[in-house]
This record gives C-alpha cells, sequence and structure tokens, in this order.
C-alpha cells in the first residue's frame, strides 16, 4: 500500500457556464441575458427600483415576494421541462411564444432528465458545449480529457452517454461515425453498416462493383444499403441552424488604426448593462426566514457566476482579436490579399490555451473593421502553398484570384494554367490543381465556359 498525494482540476458548473456562454454571439449572449433576468430577480438589465414597503411588516413582504419569485420560477421551469411532445427539436421553433432552440439546449434538456452523477454530467455537458454547428466533436478526446483534469476513462463514458442522445449521431468524430450512430439506433446490422464504416468514400464515387466484391454482396443489395444511407442526417446539428432569424449583424470586435498600428478592442459596455441588485442583497441581508435566504442565496450565485463567466469571454474574446490584429496588419491596410496564413493552433499557443477554446471564441464573432465586417473566422487560413511554407494564405489567394478573373479579357480568358502562372508573378505560388478548386470554389466556370 502506498499512500499518494496528487492534485486533479475538476470542472466546475462555473466553467461549464463559462463556456457556454463563449460561444454564444452578441445576439445569443443578449437574448440570454434577457432571459435570465426574467428568471432571475437578482439581475438587472436596465435601472429599475422595486416599489417602497408601506403597509406590510418587512418579514411578511420578504415572504410575499418569496411566494411571487416561487411562481414565476414554476412559470419559467414550464419551457425546461420536456413532455414526449417536447422532444421533437423543432416543436416550438418558430411558434407563438416559443424559445429560440439550440443544439446544447436541446442536449441540457434531455440530460436535466437523468440521473448521471455530478461528475459525470459535468463532463457530459462540456463535451456538449465542444460539439461545432453540424453536431460533431472534432477535437480528440485525450486533448479534452487533458484540458478538464479529467479522467480519460470518465470523458469516455461523457461521449457515450452524449453519443446516446437525440438527435442521433450527435458527438461523432466524423462523418463515417456519424451515419454510423445512426445506424445502430434504428437496428441497422446489415451491408450499411459495412459500407459507411469502410467504404464510404467508394460508396460516394459509385464503385458499386468494388464495394460488392469486398463486401461479398451483390451490386443491387450496395443500392439498396445505399438508399437506407441517403435517409441518414449527414449534419445533425444543422436542424438547428436559424439563419433566417438572424435579422442583423452585431460586431464583437472593432479594429482601428492608432499611431500607425491596428488595434482590436470589444463591444464591452455597449453590453445591455448587467449588475447585481442592490435591492435584492439588501432583502438577503435583512432577512431572518430560511426559505428566503436559501432562495435568494441561489439567485445570487447564479447571477455572480454569470458576471464572472461574462468576464471571461470578454478576456477571451479581447486576447483572440488583439492575436488577428498583430498578425494581420497588412490585410487592414491593403485589404484580402494581404491576408496571411494564420493557424487556430498557432494561435491558442500564443495565448497559452486550448485551440477548441479559440474555436469557441471566434464562433459565430465578427469583426468590424474600415474595410467592412468579417467573421473572425475569415482570418484563419493555411497556406495556400503546396509545402505549407508560403506567406500567402488560402483566403488570400482566393482573393488574388478572384482579381486575375475579374480583369481578365473576356474574349480570350485565361486557362487554369495560365491563372497559375499569373498567380506565381504576383507571389502566390500554387499548383494548377489549387487554382482549379479554388475556382471551383467560387463557382467560376473554365475557361471556355467564362468566354464571351
Amino acid at each position: 500500500m502506498e499512500l499518494i498525494q496528487s492534485q486533479i482540476q475538476r470542472l466546475s458548473q462555473q466553467q461549464l457556464q463559462s463556456v457556454e456562454l463563449l460561444q454564444m454571439s452578441a445576439q445569443e449572449l443578449e437574448a440570454y441575458l434577457r432571459e435570465l433576468s426574467q428568471e432571475n430577480p437578482v439581475v438587472e438589465l436596465e435601472e429599475s427600483s422595486p416599489a417602497p414597503v408601506q403597509e406590510s411588516p418587512r418579514e411578511e413582504e420578504l415572504l410575499r415576494r418569496l411566494r411571487w419569485l416561487e411562481d414565476n420560477d414554476r412559470q419559467n421551469r414550464y419551457y425546461q421541462h420536456v413532455d414526449e411532445d417536447e422532444m421533437d427539436p423543432m416543436a416550438r421553433v418558430g411558434g407563438a411564444g416559443g424559445l429560440e432552440e439550440t443544439l446544447i439546449r436541446f442536449l441540457s434538456r434531455q440530460l436535466d432528465r437523468m440521473d448521471l452523477g455530478q461528475e459525470l454530467d459535468r463532463a457530459v455537458r462540456y463535451l456538449a458545449a465542444c460539439l461545432d454547428g453540424d453536431g460533431y466533436l472534432r477535437f480528440p478526446l485525450e486533448e479534452l480529457a487533458g484540458q478538464t483534469g479529467a479522467p480519460l476513462e470518465r470523458m469516455r463514458d461523457a461521449l457515450a452517454v452524449l453519443q446516446s442522445l437525440e438527435p442521433a449521431g450527435v458527438g461523432a468524430a466524423n462523418l463515417s461515425q456519424c451515419l454510423e450512430l445512426q445506424l445502430l439506433r434504428i437496428g441497422e446490422e446489415g451491408p450499411a453498416l459495412a459500407i459507411v464504416r469502410d467504404h464510404l468514400e467508394a460508396l460516394a464515387k459509385r464503385h458499386y462493383r468494388a464495394i460488392a466484391s469486398a463486401l461479398g454482396i451483390t451490386q443491387e443489395e450496395v443500392r439498396q444499403a445505399e438508399r437506407v444511407i441517403r435517409e441518414l442526417e449527414p449534419r445533425p446539428g444543422a436542424v438547428f441552424d436559424q439563419p433566417e432569424q438572424v435579422a442583423y449583424i452585431l460586431p464583437d470586435v472593432f479594429v482601428t488604426e492608432e499611431e500607425g498600428q491596428f488595434v482590436a478592442r470589444t463591444r464591452g459596455g455597449e453590453r445591455p448593462p448587467f449588475r447585481i441588485s442592490g435591492y435584492y442583497r439588501d432583502l438577503l441581508a435583512h432577512s431572518k426566514e430560511r426559505e428566503v435566504r436559501e432562495y435568494l442565496s441561489g439567485k445570487l450565485r447564479q447571477a455572480e457566476g454569470v458576471l464572472w463567466a461574462i468576464g471571461q469571454r470578454e478576456s477571451t474574446l479581447l486576447r483572440c482579436a488583439q492575436s488577428i490584429a498583430r498578425h494581420q496588419q497588412d490585410f487592414f491596410r491593403f485589404g484580402p490579399q494581404a491576408l496571411v496564413p494564420m493557424r487556430m493552433a498557432d494561435v491558442a499557443q500564443e495565448l497559452g490555451v486550448h485551440e477548441s477554446t479559440v474555436s469557441r471564441t471566434i464562433r459565430e464573432k465578427y469583426l468590424q473593421c474600415t474595410r467592412g465586417v468579417y467573421p473572425m473566422n475569415y482570418f484563419f487560413s493555411r497556406s495556400a502553398t503546396a509545402d505549407q511554407s508560403g506567406t500567402v494564405g488560402g483566403t488570400a489567394a482566393r482573393a488574388l484570384l478572384k482579381q486575375l478573373l475579374d480583369r481578365e479579357d473576356k474574349s480570350r480568358p485565361l486557362s487554369d494554367q495560365k491563372l497559375c502562372e499569373e498567380m506565381e508573378r504576383h507571389g502566390c505560388p500554387i499548383s494548377r490543381r489549387t487554382v482549379a478548386k479554388y475556382r471551383e470554389e467560387m463557382n467560376i466556370p473554365s475557361a471556355s465556359g467564362r468566354k464571351q
């Protein structure tokens, strides 16, 4: 027997809340705070002062307010209560009085009904917060376990729970696993399962004969399996996308020139004011009723936790924005053709955080500068050159290619080879195949299709 002392980092509810708020857009954060202010009387978004107590003794007034607050809580809890009809993720979206549904809310409501134990529940919720917009978990489980300090075995258990939730396929690492999870959910164990596991690329190329030969089945059976696979959802999180509800873009970051250098600042104080009510602090301090104190203490802890998480969000967002401003000075001076390669992994190393933190920070965040408003992920791209050693990023290469195509003689359009040579002459040496790839991504036809 040996006694070993060690330190273990545990993922707290406050850290989970920080992760959730970090990936919110400005509009989502504003909506979240307004909803919180309706549910939590301690949160104040605007100047307000409760009416003074004139008739009732202080303790009776406290109990009366407590009953009112509890009634208000029961009304709010209605929206967090899930019955069988509400398990449809689109049941209330767009309906009168319905809440805007998100993937993480939908998953959280399912977890609320499960008795997982505190540590496992927190681990599952953390993984849910790490999902991308498609519902995939792109980061290796080992890295996330190292980031949280949780045992790898617990994170594996958490992933299994996450992948058991609706929508089927959520929490997958890639398309193959996503489709596999959906097939297993419906009890499919035939050729379709074998195809998504090992022959998905061949199926995309319609190599039916090769697949049939490898699996020892007929080509007709391969086609039948294909029909089953086509019924699956390759992006389980996409059902929660609501781009039509975003009426405007609210920039989170502003980049301005100061003394010859471009610097970044966040929206900060322009956010709806959030402060903790002094009135309810006073009620808590003077109340002798246990129920009143317990209720208001819980609401106060919740408000303080959100306030801390918002501070963390602002700090991390500002550091990422400052890194972008430092590395992309030429972009802000000369435009998209001067955008240099920049990876999330490099920024994460520079800031001393995990790459997933950078990914969540820039999710649905926008940067405003003199050249317009850009999504923050616009500034991240790999080198456009084959050896990845160049100083021209893929975004800049596309911008340069678009300029060349816009200026070409439409009666004698440039071939991909000629475009390749022009790109090299402008300091962006990329292959003809890459030129063709970028051209197709911009939905621009070949030379013969552009000739007028």
